[in-house]
């Protein structure tokens, strides 16, 4: 009976040795790894334009912030005595914080560890919405909540070599979103690009960030992303730790950081984390604490934990589904439908029509590429511009010291509902398949 310990245990014998293949190669690359062809069996059947639906699969935590009203009715979360700007970016740093076991272990949940997701290709779109519901206990309603989800990677149209063009809009993605509720005015907007990289395991650097903007108050807050490393690599049951730490920074100056800890080769649960809430420059001053696994649960405590009064449980509750048209119903840009063929053979297991239909998608992106090379064009986006600056950006991240790094994700990407409408309104392929309306632009 083969150990959990040993190498590959976690893979079926007929993929035992692909995997060993994959593990000296990467071991043995000098680069990206996103420019490596993955062994198919390790394939999950999303790709990552996908991933950006994991920000609000939780639509009651998710519009919290503009209500200023915790839905579980928290004494900690509600208690009237807290300053409303204090209250509010505390609920932003809870919904944050349950979005992380969605958006980083929600695939070792459903198909038993994390797989090598799809990479999107350029332009591939991702629209959907999640439906207006009473929550449980309330009287109130979440509102329609939707989502645009489209890859943006600049093509660099100074560089001689066409076969250079094809690889940098194909690895690695840079995928732009912006997620709406206008019933409660608030909207979450941010692009993210990994690189990753080998050293005992994979590294994975995530490049972006995300601004959040409640319209009643008028209140911004700036997140960064976390960078990530993959355990269980060797024994092939790959999973998530995330490294090092974030911050949530508002314009009205409350600062959330996270420390990202994981298990440790002592002792300690996976997924570990730690996080504080305070006023900018006084981080000493812990207005309030939290601690758990960002994978299952944690509790907020006011102050620190320590000699903090008060607490709150979270534990992960029953997700909203992204509804979206059968495939057949969506345009041929939008993931769901372009990669169907492929997750249908992923999921049968075989292998070969896999491959065959991913390098159908694949060669028909390199001959788009030839030709606008050849024209002197640039893919025009769907729903996103490319900007030279942030202000907004700069002045939260001035207190982090956080950068922007446009040069590696080809621009500052920002959501333009003006240029998606006029844009995709010449388009019949894309009129028929109601891609405005379920964008929520019409």
């Amino acid at each position: 009976m083969s150990s959990s310990k040993e190498e590959g245990a976690g893979v079926s014998a007929a993929n035992k040795g692909s995997w060993s293949s994959f593990l000296r190669s990467i071991a043995s690359f000098n680069g990206d790894l996103a420019s490596l062809t993955a062994p198919p069996f390790i394939l999950g059947t999303i790709s990552l334009s996908e991933f950006s639906g994991y920000w609000a699969e939780r639509p009651d935590l998710f519009v919290a912030p503009a209500r200023a009203v915790d839905p579980k009715k928290s004494d900690l979360m509600n208690d009237p005595t807290t300053p409303p700007a204090e209250r509010r970016a505390l609920l932003v740093l809870k919904w944050f914080l349950s979005t992380l076991k969605q958006q980083y272990s929600s695939r070792s949940d459903t198909e038993g560890n994390e797989k090598k997701p799809l990479n999107p290709f350029l332009g591939e779109l991702h629209i959907g919405q999640w439906p207006s519901a009473v929550p449980e206990g309330e009287n109130w309603e979440t509102g329609v909540t939707t989502l645009v989800s489209e890859q943006v990677r600049q093509v660099d149209s100074n560089r001689a070599s066409s076969m250079f063009l094809i690889e940098i809009s194909h690895h690695p993605p840079v995928t732009a979103y912006c997620i709406r509720n206008q019933k409660h005015g608030i909207t979450l907007q941010g692009y993210n690009a990994q690189k990753a990289s080998f050293s005992r395991t994979i590294h994975v650097k995530q490049i972006g960030h995300a601004l959040l903007h409640l319209d009643e108050f008028n209140e911004d807050y700036l997140i960064t992303i976390p960078a990530l490393h993959i355990e269980g690599l060797i024994y092939g049951t790959p999973f998530v730790e995330l490294n090092d730490k974030t911050y949530i920074v508002s314009s009205t100056g409350y600062v959330s950081k996270i420390d990202y800890s994981g298990k440790g080769w002592i002792g300690g649960k996976k997924n570990s984390f730690t996080a504080s809430l305070y006023k900018e420059g006084k981080e000493k001053e812990t207005l309030y604490s939290v601690e758990g696994q960002w994978s299952n649960n944690f509790t907020i405590y006011k102050g620190s934990k320590k000699s903090g009064t008060g607490d709150d449980l979270y534990q992960p509750g029953p997700k909203t589904a992204l509804q979206y048209p059968s495939p057949e119903n969506l345009s041929i840009w939008e993931a769901k439908r372009r990669w169907a063929p492929v997750v249908k053979a992923i999921r049968k297991g075989d292998m070969d029509t896999t491959n065959h239909e991913k390098s159908l998608i694949e060669n028909e992106q390199r001959d788009m590429r030839k030709k606008e090379a050849a024209k002197g064009v640039e893919w025009q986006r769907w729903f996103f511009v490319k900007k030279q600056n942030d202000p907004l950006f700069d002045k939260l991240a001035k207190p982090i010291g956080e950068k922007i790094e446009a040069e590696k994700t080809g621009g500052i990407w920002r959501f333009d509902a003006e240029h998606a409408k006029q844009y995709i309104s010449q388009i019949p392929e894309m009129q028929q398949a109601h891609v405005l309306e379920r964008a929520g632009l019409m």
